[in-house]
């Protein structure tokens, strides 16, 4: 956007015209104060006299301001802007003088008191307006160029922020069909089997499907309905396996309303049943453990399955809790971490260590 288009916008113009009226009457009457040894007409005369100037000079500037709407290349408009207001401070002297003249009297040029009046205001004015004017365009420069640096910071932010926002769609939707074709591999694989608990484990799922397909496209989610979406799914895994899977969660209420991104702790939960529990003969317990302390909170899901293999130790995050771990960085920036630890016998520990905003 240019000056000029910046100029000519209402919104603040009649704050901007009142500064600079404000400033041509306080530097008037400076000049008159300065003066008032040398005048010998009345003080109020005078001070006349460097107001009208000083509105002239003001008027000056604001009207070269945005008139005319183009110029030539050679000539800048901030250099306009200042030859206007010095070429009318003597035409408006002038034009005081012989205005104020009376018909019968003689010019004021022929008055030697008169013309040495006219002479000071003159010099004054041309000694003040254009350098006012000069600093005034400084400023509005500087003012300028802070708005458009802000203006500027401004779009960045909001480019991050959508960049932020596609960047957690797309891990987002990473996640929603890792689970949900996981779950419906459970469901054929004991339809495949034959198992009578394979309709009673469908119609379950097919109620969690409607409760947690919204939850899987929300920005964020909450400890609370994240508890909404992981209870119905360990029902659903505790069908499918009954002799191999127990599960338990202690929450603090505190906790609830802490903010976190979706799926988060369904994530912690898949991970243990798909990498612990259903890769061990004998199963195991699940153990969700979730704490508010101070600013922080801290989920923990525990399992006593399967353990680290050499290679996940290796490798370190599988593909779910990397997309994870990405999505609370995304969030919660440095101020996220996120711990994988073996089990003191058996099994693994994931640990979400977050900010507790709510």
């Amino acid at each position: 956007m240019s000056e000029l288009a910046t100029a000519a916008r209402p919104a603040g113009f009649i704050a901007k015209t009142s500064r600079r009226v404000a400033v041509a009457l306080i530097m008037s009457t400076g000049v008159g104060l300065l003066m008032t040894g040398v005048w010998r007409s009345s003080p109020s005369s005078l001070f006349l006299r460097t107001s009208i100037i000083g509105l002239s000079a003001t008027a000056a500037f604001g009207l070269f301001e945005v008139w005319p709407r183009s110029l030539p290349r050679w000539l800048q408009r901030w250099a306009l802007q200042v030859i206007a207001v010095g070429v009318l401070m003597p035409v408006t002297t002038l034009l005081i003088y012989v205005l104020s003249t009376r018909h019968d009297a003689p010019p004021f040029w022929s008055d030697p008191s008169r013309l040495n009046g006219w002479t000071h205001l003159t010099f004054a004015a041309l000694l003040l307006a254009p350098w006012t004017a000069l600093a005034a365009i400084v400023r509005q420069k500087e003012a300028f160029a802070r708005g458009q640096t802000l203006a500027f910071t401004l779009e960045r932010s909001e480019l991050e922020r959508q960049a932020l926002d596609a960047r957690l769609r797309l891990l987002q939707a990473q996640v929603a069909p890792h689970f949900l074709f996981n779950t419906l591999a459970n469901v054929q694989a004991l339809v495949d089997a034959g198992s009578p608990h394979a309709s009673v484990v469908l119609r379950s799922l097919t109620a969690y499907l409607r409760a947690a397909v919204p939850l899987l496209h929300e920005s964020d989610a909450t400890i609370e309905r994240e508890l909404q979406l992981v209870r119905p799914y360990l029902e659903l895994m505790q069908m499918r396996m009954p002799d191999r899977l127990q599960y338990a969660m202690n929450v603090d209420p505190s906790a609830l309303k802490v903010r976190c991104p979706p799926t988060t702790l369904l994530t912690l939960v898949e991970n243990a049943v798909r990498h612990g529990i259903d890769p061990s003969e004998e199963g195991g317990r699940i153990d969700i453990d979730i704490e508010r302390l101070g600013e922080r909170c801290v989920v923990r899901v525990t399992d006593t399955g399967a353990g680290l293999h050499h290679d996940q130790e290796a490798s370190g995050l599988g593909t779910g809790l990397t997309t994870l771990r990405e999505r609370l960085q995304l969030v919660f920036g440095d101020t996220v971490q996120l711990r994988l630890t073996s089990g003191a016998r058996r099994g693994v520990a994931v640990e979400v260590d977050m900010p507790a905003q709510t």
